[in-house]
């Protein structure tokens, strides 16, 4: 029998842990595009699940929005081992986009009961350029750390990032921030392009549409009059 090594550690006869296979970061971030496009239109797909009291269903649901979106994107960035300063713009985007989110849920309930100026203001510019302001700094975050990794393959990449940039334009013509989210759909579509070979082509896919949408209904309409104002919802 061979001899036994006195100053092994305990720990050396651990299993080792590093060799087991690890979750990447694809799954987590179709999970963040899944999760984005069903709580984002929270508010128009449950209004069919009516009023509880003075509030709605689909407020009290929407509390999650920010969970759903938010975890499995960092989680998204520690599977792909996001360096610190990109950790700090997320933080940042996060913090941010809970905050317009909570003004956004908090005004928009209070203005279904009793409209006014004010809830108008807090909801309509203040809660949704905060909101989809924060959103968009965690897709940078996103972006910078998963662009350059291998392409996606197959339909179901494709049809989340077509469902991205979907989202996001009707957030951007619902939530009246489409002249800012013009510019921002530009450089994303841009970006997509430069990395097109890598899986920043997901950028392209999704949000070059959304930029082409978006300039026709300006055009179409001379303006950006909210869907639901026009009857669409």
């Amino acid at each position: 029998m061979a001899p036994t090594d006195a100053t092994a550690h305990p720990s050396d006869t651990r299993t080792d842990t590093s060799t087991r296979p690890r979750t990447g970061p694809l799954p987590w971030l179709a999970l963040t595009a899944i999760a984005y496009a069903l709580t984002h239109h929270v508010g128009v797909g449950l209004a069919w699940l009516g009023d509880i009291g003075d509030t709605r269903w689909a407020d009290w649901i929407d509390i999650l929005t920010p969970y759903a979106v938010l975890l499995p994107a960092a989680a998204a960035l520690r599977a792909a081992h996001a360096r610190p300063r990109t950790w700090t713009l997320y933080l940042v985007g996060a913090l941010t986009y809970v905050e317009g989110h909570g003004i956004h849920l908090a005004a928009n309930s209070v203005g279904n009961r009793a409209p006014s100026d004010i809830a108008h203001l807090w909801d309509e510019y203040v809660g949704h350029y905060l909101w989809y302001g924060g959103l968009t700094l965690v897709l940078i975050a996103l972006a910078t750390t998963l662009a350059h990794h291998q392409p996606a393959r197959g339909p179901l990449p494709i049809a989340l990032a077509l469902l991205t940039g979907l989202t996001y334009t009707t957030n951007a013509l619902e939530g009246q921030t489409a002249l800012p989210s013009i510019a921002i759909t530009a450089a994303f579509a841009a970006w997509g392009w430069t990395t097109r070979h890598r899986l920043g082509r997901l950028m392209l896919i999704a949000f070059a549409p959304a930029l082409l949408m978006l300039i026709i209904y300006g055009i179409w309409h001379r303006g950006f009059p909210e869907p639901t104002d026009l009857g669409w919802v």
